[in-house]
């Protein structure tokens, strides 16, 4: 519905259903990502079957690091891989050289143990929430190992979900039975960034969609225009059943109660052909909306609708009507009935109140002080 992908709604169509089919049977919508990259065109535009986040602040040595593994095995971590700087009011009194060198020769110490334990239980990438220091990553890349610090909480959390391990918040005691594995890894270029890609996780399936365009403004459009189109198609594979839309089922609902609000006597007739005519409020508003003539395009409808043409709505690319069950203009039927459910609440709620209160306009005191002018004087 967007005019920024209306030139392209046939390529963006595709990838979003895509997207959704590469899911589960839940459809969790937390499992597919959106990342934005700019420059390129619009249909640069890709998807990748699978965690994907762009390359995150790296120290010298990182280059020597393999860019791409088969079946490796993920730690996921939330600590530092580097030595931390001593709090501005910490105080340590030595008495010699000696002393002052085993600090700094534990401080070490501690910092090569918990590389040595990473390496041992088998990891070949290391995400970690927190930074990952040039002394961490030179030991990784001479053991042949990737790593990656400071990655974003949402990104390692779908790394997880998709690669199964955990996040751990300690290397004591970090086994395999930890780590969380998929089919394969690389690290490619994609426009001016790197991105990191995560394919044929083995605990759930993923995607993430990756937008290409020419400024933020253009991309934030573009996800907006997406993440739409992911919630109807969601909608549609959860509930198989639908209706045309474009007012064709608005029409025939109005006809419907039109029609057996004359079998009743009394005063339930007047509400229910007033609920008949609100239906077709629907319609005529998608007229207004694009300038055609609604009183023509409404009696034309209700010609077919009279005549058993259920299906029949606006064509809005030719200003006129058409069979929008055949032309594969449709909506959720889920969607329709809680809209139509939502509309009856809302009205039951407005003529259950009976009397309304109001407050009178409190006054300012200080007008209480002010001279009464009397009619008459000057």
């Amino acid at each position: 519905s967007s005019k920024v992908l209306s030139s392209q709604k046939t390529f963006f169509s595709k990838l979003v259903v895509d997207a959704v089919s590469i899911l589960d049977d839940l459809l969790p919508l937390k499992m597919i990502g959106i990342k934005k990259v700019q420059g390129g065109a619009l249909e640069d535009s890709m998807l990748v079957a699978g965690v994907a986040f762009k390359k995150t602040f790296s120290y010298a040595g990182f280059e020597m690091q393999p860019k791409s593994y088969k079946k490796p095995l993920v730690a996921l971590l939330n600590i530092e891989l580097e030595l931390r700087a001593e709090k501005e009011n910490a105080e340590v009194r030595v008495s010699s050289v000696e002393e002052y060198q085993n600090i700094v020769d534990a401080e070490w110490q501690i910092l090569y143990d918990k590389l040595d334990t990473i390496v041992k239980c088998g990891a070949k990438i290391v995400l970690s929430k927190l930074p990952i220091g040039d002394v961490a990553t030179q030991y990784f890349a001479d053991r042949d190992m990737f790593c990656a610090g400071r990655v974003a909480e949402e990104d390692l959390r779908r790394t997880q979900k998709a690669c199964g391990g955990s996040i751990q918040t300690t290397v004591q005691g970090l086994t395999k039975e930890m780590l969380g594995q998929c089919d394969d890894f690389e690290e490619v270029q994609i426009g001016s960034e790197r991105f990191n890609l995560f394919r044929g996780c083995t605990q759930a399936k993923t995607c993430t969609i990756i937008i290409r365009g020419g400024s933020d403004q253009f991309m934030e459009e573009t996800e907006r225009s997406l993440h739409d189109a992911i919630m109807i198609v969601r909608r549609a594979m959860k509930n198989d059943s639908v209706v045309a839309g474009g007012g064709a089922i608005d029409m025939e609902l109005s006809k419907y109660l039109r029609d057996h609000s004359r079998t009743i006597a009394g005063k339930e007739q007047l509400i229910m052909g007033a609920m008949a005519r609100a239906f077709e409020v629907i319609p005529r508003q998608l007229c207004d909306n694009a300038g055609f003539d609604a009183i023509n395009l409404l009696n034309k409808l209700r010609q077919k609708h009279a005549q058993g043409h259920v299906w029949y709505g606006l064509d809005i690319m030719n200003e006129d009507i058409t069979d929008n069950f055949e032309a594969c203009v449709w909506e959720p039927a889920l969607v329709k009935i809680n809209a139509i459910t939502a509309a009856c609440e809302a009205a039951r709620t407005i003529l259950s109140v009976d009397e309304t209160v109001r407050n009178a306009r409190s006054k300012n005191p200080a007008d209480d002080d002010r001279p009464v002018k009397i009619p008459g004087r000057r």
